[in-house]
């Protein structure tokens, strides 16, 4: 399951990634997000791996992320695994002028293999796009604010 987007952010594109990359800002877009904890390589670097804590009402979410290419400002890849599921993202800042940053993302379900989220795959695949659409909303405010 594979969703893709963009939308454009009224900072310049430095700012953008700058924001995108420094996890202490991941709880102002990212709903339940607790914290982020280095586990292996060196932070925001190709092949580090980090632990990345969410809470949803009363349920705890660890999710590790991998970073299989940082190549900010420009682009950024990771993988994120879950023992229910794994996805990929990727995303692309284009700057258009000074002021203008184009901010692409793509995201891909690659593993489901717990019976609940894999049938609201089925039968709502909406929903994992949207909740992608939200924190990307979410950020775009974040940064505009900055």
């Amino acid at each position: 399951m594979k969703h893709k987007g963009a939308l454009v952010i009224n900072q310049p594109r430095s700012i953008v990634t700058d924001l995108f990359i420094n996890s202490d800002y991941n709880k102002e877009y990212q709903d339940g997000f607790i914290k982020k904890e280095l586990i292996s390589g060196t932070k925001n670097q190709n092949g580090a791996k980090s632990k990345m804590y969410y809470k949803y009402g009363n349920k705890d979410m660890i999710l590790i992320e991998t970073i299989t290419k940082n190549n900010l400002p420009d682009s950024f890849e990771a993988n994120y695994y879950h023992k229910h599921m794994e996805n990929t993202m990727k995303c692309t800042f284009i700057e258009i002028s000074d002021t203008k940053t184009r901010y692409e993302y793509e995201y891909e379900y690659t593993r489901i293999n717990w019976f609940m989220p894999k049938l609201m795959a089925i039968l709502f695949p909406k929903m994992y796009r949207k909740q992608g659409e939200k924190w990307m909303q979410q950020f775009k405010q974040f940064v505009e604010k900055q």
